[in-house]
């Protein structure tokens, strides 16, 4: 069965990354938005089973992101936060707005398989 995954970080490079980490160890059907507001049209017009978050981003941030689908009972999702900003106020802040984990940039493929599969995604 493969998984539908939503990477959304503003940079190319990080959300190739991170889909390479997930194609090479997954069968997943991925797609990509460049900042926070893409991710949420993508999320309200069809299912995603995971979405792979950075905060920092131009137009609408990660935070606002989790925020959103806080409040928008049509979108139901994973979220597990990959990025820079690690100080232990943000990963509580993400934990708190539902992201189920939080990944350190630059992403290392074998914990974020690990991650995934702890949570059931293999």
């Amino acid at each position: 069965m493969a998984y539908s995954i939503l990477v959304c970080d503003d940079s190319t490079v990080a959300r190739k990354q991170v889909i390479r980490c997930l194609s090479s160890a997954l069968e997943v059907n991925v797609l990509q938005a460049k900042d926070g507001v893409e991710a949420l049209n993508i999320l309200k017009q069809q299912s995603i089973d995971l979405l792979c978050l950075d905060l920092t981003m131009p137009i609408l941030d990660g935070v606002g992101v989790l925020e959103r689908i806080k409040t928008e009972p049509s979108i139901e999702t994973f979220v597990v936060v990959i990025s820079a900003d690690i100080q232990p106020e943000m990963k509580s802040r993400v934990t708190q707005l539902g992201a189920l984990d939080f990944i350190e940039k630059p992403v290392d493929s074998e914990r974020l398989i690990a991650l995934l599969h702890r949570y059931g995604i293999r």
